[in-house]
């Protein structure tokens, strides 16, 4: 990239987006002609969702927020190697992979914190489909309380989608992202069918003439089947929404509230978190989620401590391990991920099976949770890349993350 695309460059305050009262017309970011998810004004619009698009908060509940004790370390130095053989610091890999927040943990203390471009500490910023992982873990929860039962038909919840490709899937396919399906997401293809989705969910605007699905519920009805169920790992973010779909109806609540009672409020969130809605006031649960960067840190922390946090249990061990542990690698690998050898796929997490036994959250343009349990760390980062696809800073931040690690683990 030339210098002039760098983070430097390219800081949203620097440059003064919607700065003034009102902004100047060149320095005016808007949801209808779609420049929000332009370059570089998508650096000030990832953290400023809600004045963008219609939003339902995530309540944190009454109570005071939980301590997250600090023990300052400066670890920017922290040396690591990229994928393609540069040395690489810490601070300099959040410069070059457009960082917004970092946030990391050793044993439950915030070591490191920084924030960059727009993004405050207090500020949500969305989580893109970091959110799906958390969409997982309140289907987990369900599953143990046997509302959900992996193995029944999808149509045992959502009887609407007996019309669709998930009319013979199993509710474990969908959570597994095993599905086969005509549906695709190339985030650079305005003909893909994630823009489909994203007119349908509320995150693109619908042109004139457009006569397609516009809300989630539609579009999710209209999906084709394309090969067989089960045999396969396919990133495709239908999956996450029909589980949404799947967990309202189990719950019978709507996922705001299901997220607000069962993780925000027990966990202490410090701030209310907030999904972009559909035009009928359904949340995105497969990209719609924003947060603060200490509250996706917190939920970071939990997973780690096997789902007991602020005291108390909060998210059942079994979930957790069984995300832990992984799905299967064989079934994975046919998907191609470069960056992520011997990695698998399990309930909407991302499994590296790396030797600290790594997972991840981990969502377009740079947005993750980063958990690896043998050096009791956790990452939680967000972000504002100018390519959506991770395999743009997997090559730059997985061996700083894991440089990280080994650090925490020899300094004892």
């Amino acid at each position: 990239m030339s210098a002039s695309t760098t983070a430097t460059e390219t800081d949203p305050e620097t440059l003064g987006w919607m700065k003034g009262f009102p902004p100047a017309p060149d320095r005016t970011i808007a949801f209808q002609d779609g420049s929000f998810r332009s370059f570089p004004e998508l650096r000030w619009a990832w953290s400023n969702v809600r004045q963008l698009v219609p939003t339902v908060n995530v309540w944190r509940g009454a109570g005071p927020a939980s301590v997250l004790p600090r023990e300052d370390h400066d670890i920017g130095a922290s040396a690591s190697v990229t994928m393609d053989g540069r040395p690489m610091t810490f601070a300099k890999m959040l410069e070059e992979t457009y960082a917004d927040g970092i946030a990391v943990l050793h044993r439950g203390k915030l070591i490191y914190e920084r924030y960059f471009g727009a993004l405050k500490p207090h500020k949500p910023h969305i989580a893109m489909s970091v959110t799906k992982s958390f969409t997982g873990v309140l289907a987990g929860l369900l599953v143990t309380e046997g509302r959900i039962d992996p193995q029944a038909p999808v149509t045992d919840y959502v009887p609407e989608l007996k019309v669709s490709a998930f009319g013979d899937a199993k509710v474990h396919e969908v959570m597994d992202m095993t599905t086969g399906l005509e549906y695709t997401e190339v985030y650079t293809d305005r003909n893909s069918a994630v823009w489909g989705l994203r007119r349908a969910n509320g995150m693109a605007p619908i042109e004139p003439g457009y006569d397609g699905p516009t809300t989630i519920f539609d579009f999710l009805r209209v999906q084709r089947k394309q090969g067989e169920h089960g045999k396969a790992f396919a990133y495709k973010t239908v999956n996450t929404d029909v589980l949404a779909w799947i967990c309202r109806r189990a719950s019978g609540m709507t996922l705001s509230d299901l997220l607000s009672e069962r993780i925000w409020t027990p966990m202490g969130a410090e701030e209310d978190a907030h999904y972009h809605v559909d035009c009928i006031g359904t949340e995105s649960g497969g990209g719609g989620l924003s947060t603060s960067l200490r509250d996706l840190a917190r939920f970071g922390e939990t997973m780690r401590n096997h789902g007991r946090f602020n005291g108390r249990q909060i998210v059942p061990a079994s979930v957790v391990e069984d995300i832990a542990r992984g799905g299967d690698p064989d079934k994975f690998k046919p998907a191609g991920y470069t960056t992520l050898p011997g990695a698998s796929y399990r309930n909407q997490w991302w499994v590296t099976h790396n030797a600290h036994g790594a997972y991840m959250a981990r969502g377009v343009h740079g947005q993750g949770i980063y958990i690896d349990p043998k050096a009791e760390m956790v990452i939680a980062r967000y972000a504002s890349h100018p390519v959506a696809g991770n395999a743009a800073n997997d090559p730059v931040t997985l061996p700083a993350y894991m440089a990280l690690a080994k650090d925490l683990v020899a300094g004892g």
